[in-house]
């Protein structure tokens, strides 16, 4: 009889562990829908928005596409709408651009702001070639869906605006034009976590860049455990020999402002600023670890007295 209890115990305790793993594993996987994640970077990457250049077509459908999909997610405007419009010059032609800028309040800290990036820009068609930007950067722009959807279930204790800038490609004009005419005070905006290029990497790994200007940031990175499947490193900021990533992309608007920031993204590859920069050749794997680890850094941030 004794031998039966303990069998019996020994099963329950083995299913309970077997529960308590599988509990994690849903909550993982609850962060975000996947599939999504894959779907958005491959629509926004494909032929029909003609590698949406600033002020081009194709510029025009990915701001409509990013709209629609912010209204689906219950996602708020920041101003009266969700664009933000402005003109720049370069080389002496004028771009008409525009920004799109999504706010979730927060809970507790509702007058305090993390600003999530990306740019939705890229080179659109050049001898007869479209440049599609999977990785550069509709990669970037699917994953401020996939914290929209994380947000509906977990909201955040920091008011967080989503923003999708455009003309990065262009000199980082809309970054530019958002910390230089933004409603928000900078002195409001806690941090900024820009991503620009995070679905492959042959290395499976993900820099986050900015940690050396920040002993919060980088004490917060190097004590952070992520999935094995990736490697988050600090570095590319000028301090480790690296090519230096500090003034790469729209969170050194932020930077100059004076704003903390992580940007996050990987290691240039051979399809860069090329017409090879397809959704067939980034990482779905990688990149599905990569957003789950920012997400993760997104809620030690807002958790914390930063």
């Amino acid at each position: 009889m004794f031998r039966i209890l303990l069998a019996l115990v020994l099963c329950l305790a083995i299913q309970g562990t077997d529960i308590f793993a599988q509990s994690e594993l849903n909550q993982s996987a609850s962060q975000f829908d996947e599939m999504s994640l894959l779907k958005h970077v491959k629509s926004l990457s494909s032929d029909a928005f003609e590698g949406r250049r600033t002020g081009a077509e194709g510029a025009i459908k990915a701001r409509k596409y990013i709209i629609n999909q912010f209204h689906s997610l219950n996602v708020k405007p920041l101003g009266k709408t969700f664009e933000q419009q402005f003109l720049f010059t370069k080389k002496k032609k004028a771009y008409n651009a525009v920004n799109v800028l999504g706010l979730i309040k927060g809970t507790e800290y509702s007058k305090k702001y993390i600003v999530l990036s990306a740019h939705y820009d890229h080179e659109g068609v050049k001898n007869g070639k479209i440049f599609n930007g999977a990785d550069d950067n509709a990669s970037g722009i699917s994953a401020l869906f996939a914290f929209a959807e994380y947000f509906k279930k977990h909201p955040p204790k920091h008011s967080v605006i989503l923003a999708a800038f455009d003309g990065e490609e262009l000199g980082l004009q809309g970054s530019k034009y958002f910390v230089n005419h933004s409603i928000i005070s900078s002195k409001d905006i806690m941090v900024n976590l820009n991503m620009d290029m995070i679905s492959r990497s042959d290395k499976n790994e993900l820099f986050a860049v900015g940690t050396s200007l920040n002993k919060n940031l980088k004490y917060l990175i190097s004590k952070l455990k992520t999935s094995s499947k990736i490697k988050l490193i600090g570095g590319h900021d000028g301090y480790d020999g690296l090519e230096n990533w500090t003034n790469a992309s729209d969170h050194a608007s932020f930077h100059k402002k004076g704003i903390p920031f992580l940007y996050f993204g990987v290691e240039d590859h051979k399809d860069y600023h090329e017409p090879t920069d397809d959704y067939e050749n980034i990482h779905p794997e990688f990149y599905i670890e990569a957003v789950k680890s920012i997400i993760s850094v997104f809620e030690k941030i807002d958790s914390s007295k930063f």
